[in-house]
């Protein structure tokens, strides 16, 4: 359970950005997505954001950092702001995306071994045969 953060903005883009840890080109397609919900603008059409807004990036870069694609964090979101959710429910998608990660670090090892198999095999030198074009070739 977290605690309201309160707002000791206004801080414009760029403040929220550093603040943040987020590209200001970032904040506004976080926005754009949804992930963000829109902030105040002033008259001039200027952004405000305050420190709820800055916290929102924050968990949205750490979520980033740990892989979890766009639809993820969008159910992670609406997870952490829900004070009567059930943690099985963001434990599931954790898992799941721990499981898609174990798969997606096997078929890099693959492609690793395989890889490293053809340029072992591959002369390197000035002849214009070589095994890896023909392995990538077949």
């Amino acid at each position: 359970m977290t605690a309201p953060v309160p707002d000791s903005g206004p801080f414009n883009i760029g403040q929220a950005a550093r603040q943040s840890g987020v590209s200001a080109k970032m904040v506004r397609h976080y926005e754009a997505l949804g992930l963000l919900p829109p902030v105040h603008r002033t008259d001039a059409g200027y952004r405000q954001y305050g420190d709820k807004q800055i916290h929102t990036l924050r968990f949205i870069r750490r979520a980033r950092a740990l892989g979890f694609s766009m639809l993820e964090i969008a159910e992670l979101l609406k997870l952490w702001q829900n004070q009567q959710r059930a943690s099985a429910d963001v434990k599931r998608i954790a898992q799941v995306h721990v499981a898609d990660l174990e798969r997606r670090i096997a078929e890099m090892q693959a492609m690793r071994q395989t890889l490293a198999q053809l340029a072992d095999c591959c002369q390197g030198n000035e002849r214009p045969d070589c095994p890896i074009l023909s392995g990538l070739a077949d």
